[in-house]
């Protein structure tokens, strides 16, 4: 019996990145069901720290300061190392769960110094009228992805995805959107759909890079072909 469904491939479009992002996630379900519970443990100290009533106590004020740490210097290094394994899930590669705590041993300080970067020029961007914060928040979308797979320095990860996104801004605004529609109706399948939402949309940006990705290398080798080409005779 002839196999109807189609396989399909990384797109750059919002409903292609989030088809392929669909696909993958359940070829590689129980990896990315791993990955998202180690995310979200690591994210539930700060969830407690926020909806504590108790802000004023000097052993709240502490604790706060711990979770500061915490968010500057670990947790970016588990979400990153997240970043990277969806990654691997969607080009098909080999997934090893401890990559995602490799970056404590290697590449640790160009995760913090990307996060801190990001963070402080997309937070500027707010400051002034939002809109600037939101087309920074667009364009730097990328940095988590090459500093884990290309292993950019901060300021070179800032800058490659600013040129990675050139004529895709609206494109990543509309997947943030569609984000947020994906989130709602996974409020609405109460907990469990919330966290098959929240893999979705990691696999769909994952997708999108790793469709820019094969069209830069594309264009790499088409241009490095061409100037090695001798003319025809």
């Amino acid at each position: 019996m002839e196999n109807t469904s189609k396989e399909r491939f990384p797109v750059i479009a919002i409903g292609g990145s989030y088809g392929y992002g669909w696909q993958q996630m359940w070829k590689h379900f129980l990896y990315l069901f791993l990955i998202g519970v180690i995310v979200a443990f690591a994210n539930s100290p700060m969830s407690i720290l926020q909806k504590s009533e108790y802000v004023d106590t000097p052993g709240m004020i502490a604790l706060q300061i711990l979770a500061a740490a915490y968010g500057l210097l670990l947790l970016p290094v588990l979400k990153y190392g997240g970043d990277l394994l969806y990654l691997r899930c969607m080009r098909n590669e080999k997934v090893e769960i401890r990559e995602m705590f490799d970056g404590f041993q290697n590449n640790y300080l160009n995760i913090i110094l990307a996060n801190l970067l990001t963070f402080a020029i997309i937070g500027l961007g707010f400051v002034f009228l939002i809109i600037p914060g939101i087309i920074l928040a667009c364009r730097l979308v990328f940095v988590p992805y090459l500093v884990m797979d290309k292993k950019l320095e901060p300021v070179a990860a800032v800058e490659k995805s600013w040129e990675m996104t050139r004529g895709h801004g609206w494109k990543i605004f509309g997947m943030a959107m569609l984000a947020i529609l994906v989130f709602i109706l996974g409020l609405l399948c109460l907990i469990v759909g919330v966290f098959f939402a929240l893999i979705w949309i990691s696999t769909a940006f994952a997708s999108m890079y790793h469709a820019i990705d094969l069209e830069d290398q594309k264009k790499l080798m088409n241009g490095n072909g061409g100037e090695h080409l001798a003319p025809e005779v």
